[in-house]
Protein backbone atom coordinates (compact mmCIF):
# COMPACT_ATOMS: atom_id res chain seq x y z
CA UNK A 1 0.00 0.00 0.00
CA UNK A 2 1.96 2.51 -1.13
CA UNK A 3 1.63 6.71 -1.16
CA UNK A 4 -1.22 6.36 -4.28
CA UNK A 5 -1.67 2.57 -4.05
CA UNK A 6 -3.56 3.29 -0.36
CA UNK A 7 -6.15 5.28 -2.29
CA UNK A 8 -6.97 1.79 -3.37
CA UNK A 9 -8.71 1.37 0.17
CA UNK A 10 -11.61 3.18 -1.59
CA UNK A 11 -11.93 0.16 -4.12
CA UNK A 12 -11.57 -2.61 -2.44
CA UNK A 13 -15.31 -2.80 -1.88
CA UNK A 14 -16.17 -0.23 -3.92
CA UNK A 15 -13.99 -0.51 -7.04
CA UNK A 16 -13.78 2.79 -8.29
CA UNK A 17 -11.80 4.68 -11.03
CA UNK A 18 -9.06 6.14 -11.92
CA UNK A 19 -5.31 5.95 -11.06
CA UNK A 20 -2.29 5.39 -12.80
CA UNK A 21 -1.88 4.33 -16.59
CA UNK A 22 -5.04 1.77 -16.38
CA UNK A 23 -3.86 0.37 -19.88
CA UNK A 24 -0.52 -0.67 -17.51
CA UNK A 25 -2.28 -2.58 -14.64
CA UNK A 26 -2.63 -6.51 -14.47
CA UNK A 27 -3.42 -8.58 -11.57
CA UNK A 28 -0.62 -10.77 -11.46
CA UNK A 29 -0.54 -14.12 -9.96
CA UNK A 30 0.97 -14.23 -6.78
CA UNK A 31 1.03 -17.89 -5.81
CA UNK A 32 4.19 -19.06 -7.21
CA UNK A 33 6.04 -16.17 -5.19
CA UNK A 34 4.25 -15.76 -1.87
CA UNK A 35 5.32 -19.23 -0.26
CA UNK A 36 3.34 -20.28 2.45
CA UNK A 37 5.48 -20.12 5.39
CA UNK A 38 5.11 -21.04 8.80
CA UNK A 39 2.66 -23.81 10.28
CA UNK A 40 -0.51 -22.50 10.83
CA UNK A 41 -4.33 -24.18 11.75
CA UNK A 42 -6.65 -25.46 8.93
CA UNK A 43 -8.76 -22.24 7.34
CA UNK A 44 -12.08 -21.90 8.49
CA UNK A 45 -12.38 -21.03 12.48
CA UNK A 46 -12.44 -17.46 13.29
CA UNK A 47 -9.20 -15.95 13.68
CA UNK A 48 -7.77 -19.32 12.32
CA UNK A 49 -8.07 -18.07 8.43
CA UNK A 50 -5.92 -18.27 5.24
CA UNK A 51 -4.20 -14.98 4.13
CA UNK A 52 -4.50 -13.59 0.94
CA UNK A 53 -1.29 -12.70 -1.68
CA UNK A 54 -2.38 -10.39 -4.44
CA UNK A 55 0.14 -8.06 -6.85
CA UNK A 56 -0.15 -4.32 -6.20
CA UNK A 57 -2.26 -2.82 -9.31
CA UNK A 58 -0.16 0.03 -8.88
CA UNK A 59 3.32 -0.93 -8.45
CA UNK A 60 3.21 -4.49 -9.64
CA UNK A 61 4.72 -5.24 -5.70
CA UNK A 62 3.48 -7.89 -3.82
CA UNK A 63 1.47 -7.58 -0.68
CA UNK A 64 -0.51 -9.38 1.49
CA UNK A 65 -2.93 -9.42 3.72
CA UNK A 66 -3.13 -10.99 7.66
CA UNK A 67 -7.05 -11.23 8.72
CA UNK A 68 -7.07 -11.44 12.61
CA UNK A 69 -10.05 -10.52 13.61
CA UNK A 70 -12.62 -13.18 14.75
CA UNK A 71 -15.01 -12.19 12.31
CA UNK A 72 -12.94 -13.62 9.58
CA UNK A 73 -14.53 -16.57 8.45
CA UNK A 74 -13.11 -18.99 5.50
CA UNK A 75 -15.93 -17.87 3.30
CA UNK A 76 -15.23 -14.06 4.19
CA UNK A 77 -11.24 -14.39 3.38
CA UNK A 78 -12.25 -15.87 -0.32
CA UNK A 79 -14.44 -13.27 -0.81
CA UNK A 80 -12.07 -10.59 0.29
CA UNK A 81 -9.54 -12.11 -1.16
CA UNK A 82 -11.26 -12.26 -4.67
CA UNK A 83 -12.02 -8.39 -4.67
CA UNK A 84 -8.14 -7.76 -4.81
CA UNK A 85 -7.20 -10.35 -7.47
CA UNK A 86 -5.48 -12.10 -4.67
CA UNK A 87 -4.99 -16.05 -4.16
CA UNK A 88 -5.24 -17.12 -0.86
CA UNK A 89 -2.19 -18.64 1.18
CA UNK A 90 -1.62 -20.34 4.07
CA UNK A 91 0.44 -17.50 5.76
CA UNK A 92 1.95 -14.46 4.28
CA UNK A 93 6.06 -14.34 3.60
CA UNK A 94 8.25 -13.57 5.78
CA UNK A 95 10.91 -12.19 3.51
CA UNK A 96 11.84 -8.38 2.55
CA UNK A 97 9.28 -7.26 4.60
CA UNK A 98 9.00 -3.17 4.88
CA UNK A 99 6.44 -3.48 7.36
CA UNK A 100 2.67 -3.46 8.24
CA UNK A 101 -0.03 -1.89 8.10
CA UNK A 102 -2.42 -2.55 11.06
CA UNK A 103 -6.26 -1.54 10.01
CA UNK A 104 -9.47 -2.04 11.52
CA UNK A 105 -10.09 -2.82 14.62
CA UNK A 106 -11.87 -5.23 16.34
CA UNK A 107 -13.83 -8.37 14.98
CA UNK A 108 -12.81 -7.09 10.84
CA UNK A 109 -9.14 -6.44 11.68
CA UNK A 110 -6.71 -7.22 9.63
CA UNK A 111 -3.04 -6.04 8.20
CA UNK A 112 -1.48 -5.16 4.63
CA UNK A 113 2.09 -6.85 5.05
CA UNK A 114 4.14 -4.53 2.25
CA UNK A 115 7.33 -5.89 0.41
CA UNK A 116 10.09 -4.35 -1.21
CA UNK A 117 13.95 -3.68 -1.49
CA UNK A 118 14.43 -0.27 -1.35
CA UNK A 119 14.30 1.67 1.54
CA UNK A 120 12.80 4.85 -0.17
CA UNK A 121 9.98 3.42 -0.34
CA UNK A 122 9.26 3.29 3.71
CA UNK A 123 8.22 6.77 4.27
CA UNK A 124 5.61 6.38 1.14
CA UNK A 125 4.12 3.40 2.78
CA UNK A 126 3.94 4.95 6.25
CA UNK A 127 2.29 7.68 4.43
CA UNK A 128 -0.57 5.51 2.29
CA UNK A 129 -0.94 3.93 5.77
CA UNK A 130 -2.15 6.27 7.79
CA UNK A 131 -2.67 9.14 6.14
CA UNK A 132 -5.15 6.52 3.23
CA UNK A 133 -6.19 3.88 5.03
CA UNK A 134 -6.48 5.21 8.57
CA UNK A 135 -4.04 2.87 10.07
CA UNK A 136 -1.00 2.39 12.31
CA UNK A 137 2.25 1.52 10.05
CA UNK A 138 4.58 -0.83 12.47
CA UNK A 139 8.21 -1.05 10.12
CA UNK A 140 10.42 -3.69 9.93
CA UNK A 141 13.79 -4.96 8.35
CA UNK A 142 15.10 -1.91 6.58
CA UNK A 143 12.08 0.48 7.16
CA UNK A 144 12.69 0.18 11.08
CA UNK A 145 15.16 3.32 11.93
CA UNK A 146 15.43 6.59 9.95
CA UNK A 147 14.55 6.34 6.34
CA UNK A 148 14.71 9.18 3.40
CA UNK A 149 11.84 10.80 2.20
CA UNK A 150 9.95 9.40 -0.27
CA UNK A 151 10.05 10.74 -3.87
CA UNK A 152 7.60 12.56 -6.02
CA UNK A 153 4.45 10.63 -6.73
CA UNK A 154 4.43 9.64 -10.71
CA UNK A 155 1.22 9.12 -12.92
CA UNK A 156 -1.85 11.01 -13.58
CA UNK A 157 -2.73 14.53 -12.01
CA UNK A 158 -6.43 14.65 -10.80
CA UNK A 159 -8.01 16.65 -13.99
CA UNK A 160 -10.46 19.25 -12.09
CA UNK A 161 -13.74 18.93 -13.47
CA UNK A 162 -15.41 21.13 -16.84
CA UNK A 163 -18.60 21.58 -18.49
CA UNK A 164 -18.40 20.44 -21.87
CA UNK A 165 -20.97 20.54 -24.49
CA UNK A 166 -21.02 19.16 -27.57
CA UNK A 167 -23.24 18.72 -30.64
CA UNK A 168 -25.97 14.98 -30.42
CA UNK A 169 -24.25 12.01 -31.90
CA UNK A 170 -25.86 11.59 -35.86
CA UNK A 171 -29.11 10.34 -35.38
CA UNK A 172 -29.92 10.95 -31.70
CA UNK A 173 -32.48 13.70 -30.48
CA UNK A 174 -31.25 17.47 -29.74
CA UNK A 175 -29.86 17.74 -26.13
CA UNK A 176 -30.79 19.98 -23.63
CA UNK A 177 -27.89 22.29 -23.52
CA UNK A 178 -27.19 25.51 -25.73
CA UNK A 179 -28.41 25.25 -29.30
CA UNK A 180 -29.13 21.49 -28.79
CA UNK A 181 -26.16 20.63 -27.08
CA UNK A 182 -25.41 17.89 -24.99
CA UNK A 183 -23.71 19.04 -21.61
CA UNK A 184 -21.71 16.57 -18.89
CA UNK A 185 -19.23 17.39 -16.67
CA UNK A 186 -15.99 15.37 -16.85
CA UNK A 187 -16.06 13.83 -13.85
CA UNK A 188 -16.63 10.53 -11.92
CA UNK A 189 -19.31 11.77 -10.24
CA UNK A 190 -21.80 13.32 -13.12
CA UNK A 191 -23.94 12.18 -16.12
CA UNK A 192 -24.87 12.85 -19.18
CA UNK A 193 -28.50 13.27 -20.35
CA UNK A 194 -31.11 9.98 -20.16
CA UNK A 195 -30.87 7.78 -23.09
CA UNK A 196 -27.71 8.97 -23.69
CA UNK A 197 -23.56 6.96 -22.79
CA UNK A 198 -21.72 8.95 -20.95
CA UNK A 199 -18.71 7.79 -22.57
CA UNK A 200 -20.08 9.21 -26.17
CA UNK A 201 -19.96 13.03 -24.31
CA UNK A 202 -17.40 12.98 -21.97
CA UNK A 203 -13.64 11.12 -21.36
CA UNK A 204 -13.15 8.10 -19.37
CA UNK A 205 -9.96 9.24 -19.29
CA UNK A 206 -10.19 12.40 -17.15
CA UNK A 207 -12.41 10.07 -15.05
CA UNK A 208 -9.56 7.66 -14.27
CA UNK A 209 -7.38 10.57 -13.12
CA UNK A 210 -9.57 11.38 -10.27
CA UNK A 211 -10.13 7.62 -9.04
CA UNK A 212 -7.85 4.68 -8.52
CA UNK A 213 -8.96 2.29 -11.54
CA UNK A 214 -8.04 -1.92 -11.68
CA UNK A 215 -9.49 -4.62 -12.10
CA UNK A 216 -11.44 -6.64 -9.88
CA UNK A 217 -12.84 -10.08 -10.70
CA UNK A 218 -16.99 -9.48 -10.21
CA UNK A 219 -18.80 -12.20 -8.14
CA UNK A 220 -19.18 -15.46 -9.37
CA UNK A 221 -22.73 -16.25 -10.90
CA UNK A 222 -25.16 -18.14 -9.58
CA UNK A 223 -24.94 -22.10 -10.92
CA UNK A 224 -28.63 -22.09 -11.02
CA UNK A 225 -30.58 -20.29 -13.78
CA UNK A 226 -32.37 -16.65 -12.64
CA UNK A 227 -35.47 -17.52 -13.56
CA UNK A 228 -36.24 -14.13 -12.67
CA UNK A 229 -34.72 -13.41 -16.60
CA UNK A 230 -38.43 -15.15 -18.01
CA UNK A 231 -40.16 -12.00 -16.19
CA UNK A 232 -41.22 -9.21 -18.49
CA UNK A 233 -41.24 -6.47 -16.08
CA UNK A 234 -38.52 -7.73 -14.28
CA UNK A 235 -36.24 -7.44 -17.66
CA UNK A 236 -37.68 -4.55 -18.62
CA UNK A 237 -36.34 -2.74 -15.25
CA UNK A 238 -33.08 -4.59 -15.54
CA UNK A 239 -32.94 -2.90 -19.05
CA UNK A 240 -33.74 0.76 -17.21
CA UNK A 241 -30.87 0.05 -14.36
CA UNK A 242 -28.14 -1.01 -17.33
CA UNK A 243 -29.52 2.56 -19.73
CA UNK A 244 -29.30 4.52 -16.14
CA UNK A 245 -25.98 2.92 -15.32
CA UNK A 246 -24.46 3.73 -19.22
CA UNK A 247 -25.88 7.55 -19.12
CA UNK A 248 -23.78 7.89 -15.72
CA UNK A 249 -19.43 7.36 -14.86
CA UNK A 250 -20.10 4.27 -14.17
CA UNK A 251 -19.71 3.34 -17.37
CA UNK A 252 -16.12 3.61 -17.37
CA UNK A 253 -15.26 1.03 -14.83
CA UNK A 254 -18.30 -1.27 -14.39
CA UNK A 255 -18.23 -2.34 -18.32
CA UNK A 256 -16.64 -3.29 -21.29
CA UNK A 257 -15.05 0.04 -21.21
CA UNK A 258 -12.83 -0.21 -18.73
CA UNK A 259 -9.05 -0.68 -19.88
CA UNK A 260 -7.90 -4.40 -18.17
CA UNK A 261 -11.46 -5.31 -16.92
CA UNK A 262 -14.05 -4.58 -15.34
CA UNK A 263 -13.77 -3.64 -11.37
CA UNK A 264 -16.42 -5.99 -9.36
CA UNK A 265 -19.40 -5.57 -11.06
CA UNK A 266 -20.15 -5.05 -15.07
CA UNK A 267 -23.47 -4.35 -17.11
CA UNK A 268 -21.87 -6.29 -20.19
CA UNK A 269 -21.74 -9.89 -18.09
CA UNK A 270 -23.84 -12.71 -19.91
CA UNK A 271 -27.30 -13.56 -18.59
CA UNK A 272 -28.44 -11.69 -15.54
CA UNK A 273 -25.73 -9.03 -14.56
CA UNK A 274 -26.95 -8.68 -11.26
CA UNK A 275 -25.42 -11.56 -10.26
CA UNK A 276 -21.58 -9.90 -10.84
CA UNK A 277 -22.73 -7.51 -7.64
CA UNK A 278 -21.62 -8.43 -4.24
CA UNK A 279 -24.20 -7.88 -1.27
CA UNK A 280 -22.38 -4.56 0.29
CA UNK A 281 -22.31 -3.16 -3.54
CA UNK A 282 -25.68 -3.78 -3.77
CA UNK A 283 -26.35 -2.30 -0.24
CA UNK A 284 -24.81 0.61 -1.48
CA UNK A 285 -26.50 1.02 -4.81
CA UNK A 286 -29.67 1.00 -2.79
CA UNK A 287 -28.73 3.65 -0.43
CA UNK A 288 -28.40 1.43 2.59
CA UNK A 289 -24.71 2.16 3.45
CA UNK A 290 -24.01 5.42 2.79
CA UNK A 291 -21.36 6.68 0.45
CA UNK A 292 -22.02 10.22 0.71
CA UNK A 293 -18.02 10.98 0.82
CA UNK A 294 -18.09 9.99 -2.89
CA UNK A 295 -19.11 13.08 -3.45
CA UNK A 296 -22.37 14.07 -5.32
CA UNK A 297 -24.11 17.18 -7.44
CA UNK A 298 -27.76 18.07 -7.53
CA UNK A 299 -29.68 16.72 -9.91
CA UNK A 300 -30.24 19.91 -11.42
CA UNK A 301 -26.77 20.15 -12.32
CA UNK A 302 -26.06 16.57 -13.18
CA UNK A 303 -28.94 16.42 -16.27
CA UNK A 304 -31.73 14.92 -13.55
CA UNK A 305 -29.51 12.26 -12.12
CA UNK A 306 -29.57 12.08 -8.42
CA UNK A 307 -26.40 10.04 -6.24
CA UNK A 308 -27.72 11.52 -3.30
CA UNK A 309 -29.76 9.42 -2.36
CA UNK A 310 -28.69 5.99 -3.71
CA UNK A 311 -25.63 4.51 -4.96
CA UNK A 312 -26.11 4.24 -8.76
CA UNK A 313 -27.06 7.51 -10.06
CA UNK A 314 -31.00 8.06 -10.99
CA UNK A 315 -33.58 10.06 -12.74
CA UNK A 316 -36.18 8.03 -10.68
CA UNK A 317 -34.20 7.17 -7.34
CA UNK A 318 -37.08 5.61 -5.50
CA UNK A 319 -37.47 3.78 -8.42
CA UNK A 320 -33.61 2.68 -8.42
CA UNK A 321 -33.88 2.07 -4.38
CA UNK A 322 -37.14 -0.33 -5.05
CA UNK A 323 -34.90 -2.16 -7.75
CA UNK A 324 -31.83 -2.97 -5.65
CA UNK A 325 -33.78 -3.57 -2.19
CA UNK A 326 -35.50 -6.36 -4.64
CA UNK A 327 -32.28 -7.71 -5.22
CA UNK A 328 -31.10 -7.69 -1.54
CA UNK A 329 -34.15 -9.42 -1.19
CA UNK A 330 -34.04 -11.91 -3.41
CA UNK A 331 -30.42 -12.94 -1.63
CA UNK A 332 -32.09 -12.80 1.53
CA UNK A 333 -30.86 -9.98 2.84
CA UNK A 334 -32.51 -7.16 4.53
CA UNK A 335 -32.12 -3.25 5.99
CA UNK A 336 -30.68 -4.47 9.36
CA UNK A 337 -28.00 -6.71 8.00
CA UNK A 338 -26.10 -3.31 7.08
CA UNK A 339 -26.81 -1.21 10.26
CA UNK A 340 -23.45 -1.65 11.00
CA UNK A 341 -21.49 -1.81 7.91
CA UNK A 342 -19.42 1.32 8.10
CA UNK A 343 -19.26 4.05 5.25
CA UNK A 344 -17.97 3.64 1.96
CA UNK A 345 -15.49 5.30 0.71
CA UNK A 346 -12.42 4.49 2.81
CA UNK A 347 -10.12 7.59 2.80
CA UNK A 348 -12.38 9.90 1.22
CA UNK A 349 -14.76 8.73 4.59
CA UNK A 350 -11.58 8.90 6.96
CA UNK A 351 -10.45 12.50 5.58
CA UNK A 352 -14.36 13.64 6.25
CA UNK A 353 -13.70 12.92 9.74
CA UNK A 354 -10.46 14.13 10.61
CA UNK A 355 -9.90 15.72 13.77
CA UNK A 356 -6.60 17.76 13.76
CA UNK A 357 -3.67 18.73 15.75
CA UNK A 358 -1.81 21.59 16.77
CA UNK A 359 0.83 22.70 13.61
CA UNK A 360 4.35 21.57 14.53
CA UNK A 361 7.65 22.43 12.91
CA UNK A 362 6.90 25.91 12.38
CA UNK A 363 4.07 25.02 10.12
CA UNK A 364 1.13 27.56 9.61
CA UNK A 365 1.46 31.22 8.11
CA UNK A 366 4.35 33.28 9.11
CA UNK A 367 4.37 36.68 10.11
CA UNK A 368 5.70 37.68 6.84
CA UNK A 369 2.14 36.07 4.95
CA UNK A 370 4.98 33.02 4.15
CA UNK A 371 2.81 29.80 4.82
CA UNK A 372 4.78 26.47 5.22
CA UNK A 373 4.11 22.75 5.70
CA UNK A 374 5.67 19.87 6.12
CA UNK A 375 5.33 16.66 3.60
CA UNK A 376 6.57 17.72 0.17
CA UNK A 377 5.35 19.76 -3.01
CA UNK A 378 1.78 20.89 -2.84
CA UNK A 379 -1.43 20.99 -5.76
CA UNK A 380 -4.22 22.51 -3.20
CA UNK A 381 -3.41 25.17 0.01
CA UNK A 382 -6.58 25.69 2.19
CA UNK A 383 -6.56 28.12 4.63
CA UNK A 384 -10.01 27.38 6.60
CA UNK A 385 -11.65 29.04 9.86
CA UNK A 386 -11.14 26.41 13.18
CA UNK A 387 -14.39 24.17 12.82
CA UNK A 388 -15.05 24.28 9.23
CA UNK A 389 -15.09 20.65 7.48
CA UNK A 390 -12.14 18.91 5.95
CA UNK A 391 -12.38 19.77 1.90
CA UNK A 392 -12.23 16.59 -0.23
CA UNK A 393 -13.84 15.99 -3.40
CA UNK A 394 -15.60 17.66 -5.97
CA UNK A 395 -17.71 18.87 -6.83
CA UNK A 396 -19.16 19.34 -3.51
CA UNK A 397 -17.20 18.17 -0.71
CA UNK A 398 -13.81 20.39 -1.66
CA UNK A 399 -14.88 23.46 -0.79
CA UNK A 400 -16.76 23.60 2.77
CA UNK A 401 -18.09 26.47 4.59
CA UNK A 402 -15.57 28.29 6.44
CA UNK A 403 -13.07 28.46 3.65
CA UNK A 404 -10.75 31.83 3.96
CA UNK A 405 -8.66 30.89 0.80
CA UNK A 406 -7.90 28.05 -1.43
CA UNK A 407 -5.10 28.21 -4.02
CA UNK A 408 -5.15 25.41 -6.99
CA UNK A 409 -2.20 24.51 -8.84
CA UNK A 410 -3.67 23.24 -12.72
CA UNK A 411 -2.86 19.84 -13.87
CA UNK A 412 -0.32 21.15 -16.52
CA UNK A 413 1.67 22.66 -13.81
CA UNK A 414 4.48 21.65 -11.40
CA UNK A 415 3.26 21.53 -7.60
CA UNK A 416 4.34 24.25 -5.29
CA UNK A 417 7.11 23.90 -2.68
CA UNK A 418 6.83 25.39 1.34
CA UNK A 419 7.40 28.61 1.62
CA UNK A 420 6.81 29.32 -2.32
CA UNK A 421 3.17 31.33 -0.88
CA UNK A 422 2.04 33.75 0.56
CA UNK A 423 -1.16 34.53 1.98
CA UNK A 424 -3.19 36.42 -0.40
CA UNK A 425 -0.60 36.88 -3.38
CA UNK A 426 -0.93 34.11 -6.18
CA UNK A 427 2.07 32.31 -7.45
CA UNK A 428 2.10 32.29 -11.30
CA UNK A 429 1.75 28.30 -11.45
CA UNK A 430 -1.04 28.57 -9.49
CA UNK A 431 -4.74 29.82 -9.20
CA UNK A 432 -7.40 31.72 -6.39
CA UNK A 433 -10.38 29.07 -6.29
CA UNK A 434 -11.39 30.94 -3.90
CA UNK A 435 -12.73 33.70 -3.13
CA UNK A 436 -12.45 33.88 -6.87
CA UNK A 437 -12.09 37.47 -7.48
CA UNK A 438 -10.97 39.22 -4.34
CA UNK A 439 -8.31 38.94 -1.90
CA UNK A 440 -8.89 36.79 1.00
CA UNK A 441 -10.32 38.24 4.47
CA UNK A 442 -6.96 39.23 6.14
CA UNK A 443 -5.56 37.03 9.36
CA UNK A 444 -5.87 38.74 13.04
CA UNK A 445 -3.06 38.46 15.50
CA UNK A 446 -3.55 35.71 18.13
CA UNK A 447 -6.02 33.78 16.36
CA UNK A 448 -6.31 30.08 15.32
CA UNK A 449 -7.11 28.83 11.59
CA UNK A 450 -6.73 25.72 9.69
CA UNK A 451 -4.54 24.86 7.19
CA UNK A 452 -5.06 22.35 5.08
CA UNK A 453 -2.53 21.02 2.55
CA UNK A 454 -2.94 18.66 -0.37
CA UNK A 455 0.09 16.75 -2.63
CA UNK A 456 -3.07 16.50 -5.16
CA UNK A 457 -7.37 16.33 -4.46
CA UNK A 458 -7.77 13.99 -1.56
CA UNK A 459 -4.22 13.10 -1.14
CA UNK A 460 -3.17 15.36 2.32
CA UNK A 461 0.15 16.11 3.53
CA UNK A 462 -0.47 18.56 6.05
CA UNK A 463 -3.67 19.37 8.55
CA UNK A 464 -3.23 21.27 11.39
CA UNK A 465 -4.29 24.15 13.39
CA UNK A 466 -2.03 27.46 13.59
CA UNK A 467 -1.96 30.60 15.66
CA UNK A 468 -0.95 33.36 13.36
CA UNK A 469 1.43 35.66 15.62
Amino acid sequence: MNLRAGFACVLMVAAACGGDDPAEQETGDTSSEMETGGEVDEPGEPGEVASCAYSSPFTGALECREYRGSDWTAEAVSEDCAQVGGEEVAACSSDDVLGRCQLEDGAGAYDVVAYGTDPSECAGQQFGCETFGGGTWVPEGICEGDTPEPPPPTGNVFIQPTLECVPPLPGEEPGNGPDGQVCTWQIISASTEEGRRFSDYASCDVVYSQRPYYPVPPAEPEADVDTRMDDPAYVEELAWVREQVEASACICCHSDEAPSGASNWTIDAPGNWMSTFRVQGLAMAAGWINSDSFGAYDPADNNGFDRIQVGVPSTDPERMKAFFVAELGYRGKTFEDFVDEPPFGGPLYTQLVYEPGPCEAGEGVQSDGSIRWEGGDARYVYVLEVGSDNPTVPPNLDLPEGTMWRLDTPAENSPIASGDVRYGEVPGSMTQRYPESQTPIELSPGTDYYLYVLRDVAVPITRCIFTYE
